[in-house]
């Protein structure tokens, strides 16, 4: 009778597995740090218990920013005209690349994160003209209160 040989055992290498992993959390965090890039911390965003975290990313998102001033940030950009006629500029400007990148500019969502010591007629003021050009959707953004 032949003997028996022994039992191998195969042991996976976790190497691959652990350096995948490690970039996949590298990618994430610069993810997150490129979307906290577009909120300018200067900006004291009011609190209000209705507000709250939305349950999926906004669609082609433009943020505009509202300081106490009455100044509209976009992105490195500064509206000072009191008639915000720049700002229609800019909007304006992004509504053609957008159109001419083939996206729809309607389905962008524009965010508007207004300092709570901001006039409210100029946050109106800010939503008019964005709607002049041709934007549709808005998301005010506030402070989340826990209840």
């Amino acid at each position: 009778m032949a003997k028996p040989r022994p039992q191998e055992t195969a042991e996976a290498d976790m190497t691959p597995m652990i350096d995948m992993t490690f970039q996949l959390i590298a990618f994430f965090m610069v993810l997150i740090n490129f979307t906290e890039a577009d909120q300018n911390q200067a900006i004291n965003l009011p609190s209000s218990e209705l507000a709250k975290t939305p349950d999926f990313p906004p669609e082609g998102p433009i943020t505009l920013q509202v300081e106490k001033n009455g100044n509209v940030l976009y992105g490195v950009q500064t509206a000072r005209d009191p008639r915000l006629k720049d700002l229609e500029g800019m909007l304006k400007k992004e509504y053609t690349v957008r159109k001419s990148m083939g996206k729809e500019p309607k389905a962008s969502t524009v965010i508007i994160r207004g300092d709570k010591h901001a006039k409210t007629g100029r946050i109106q003021e800010v939503v008019g003209v964005a709607q002049n050009v041709g934007y549709e959707k808005f998301i005010l953004r506030a402070k989340e209160v826990a209840r």
